[in-house]
């Protein structure tokens, strides 16, 4: 005979559902909260500078949240098209003849540019793979962010053929982590993108997307007929 399965009581069935919901409200509370924590951020720094006429705060009787950032991306795209020309480059060189001149911010300016432009550009393909490496010793894995091939100094320096720059990032924070130039023989390529990784280092493992597992191909059997060596002796 079969035992029949248990069935759950009332704090059991309970608590179920409220873990079942919490899963679903949790993820939207928190994303709708850090979106409309970050709206209200822009919105303070920016609409101080937006000119009262245009200002719809000055007309209405309650603000409008999201009005600063609407302005700045106006403002950063308006600056983007202005530098695509002549004109805005010369601006812009002008601009950058000037800080290179302060010791100190030309340094600090030239590393957030450089960074942005690795960062944001479109002709740059960094971190659009993920891999495993040996690390911190043989044996254990980690995933890291692949960057780009190795190239100037450190290339040269370096005891091995080629080599790839990689970013190991931290549980749970994938945004503090360490650079590292591995051989290429040793980084293994994954399949899975660049954010579902990330999810997998922040959840610390318990997110994993899915991965389909392929069975091998078998060969296929040779279906030419062949002619009996007995046969060939006699046609002979």
């Amino acid at each position: 005979m079969t035992d029949k399965p248990k069935r759950q009581g009332p704090g059991m069935r309970l608590r179920t559902y409220f873990l079942t919901g919490m899963i679903i409200v949790a993820p939207i509370a928190i994303t709708a909260y850090l979106t409309w924590s970050f709206i209200l951020w822009v919105d303070g720094w920016v609409k101080p500078y937006i000119p009262l006429v245009y200002n719809p705060d000055y007309y209405l009787p309650f603000t409008v949240p999201g009005f600063g950032l609407l302005m700045a991306l106006f403002l950063i795209t308006l600056i983007g098209f202005l530098t695509a020309n002549l004109v805005g480059r010369s601006v812009i060189s002008v601009g950058e003849m000037l800080l290179d001149r302060m010791p100190l911010v030309r340094s600090l300016y030239k590393g957030l540019k450089q960074i942005f432009q690795t960062v944001l550009a479109e002709q740059s393909g960094s971190f659009k793979q993920a891999g495993l490496i040996q690390y911190p010793r043989q044996g254990l894995w980690s995933i890291v962010f692949i960057a780009t091939d190795t190239r100037g100094e450190v290339r040269e320096r370096l005891p091995v053929g080629e080599s790839m720059s990689v970013f190991l990032p931290t549980t749970p924070n994938p945004t503090s982590g360490f650079l590292l130039f591995v051989p290429r023989e040793d980084v293994l390529i994954l399949d899975m993108s660049v954010e579902e990784a990330a999810k997998m280092v922040i959840s610390a493992g318990l997110v994993s997307p899915d991965f389909p597992k392929t069975l091998p191909i078998k060969s296929k059997p040779d279906t030419k007929t062949k002619t009996p060596p007995e046969t060939r002796a006699n046609g002979s």
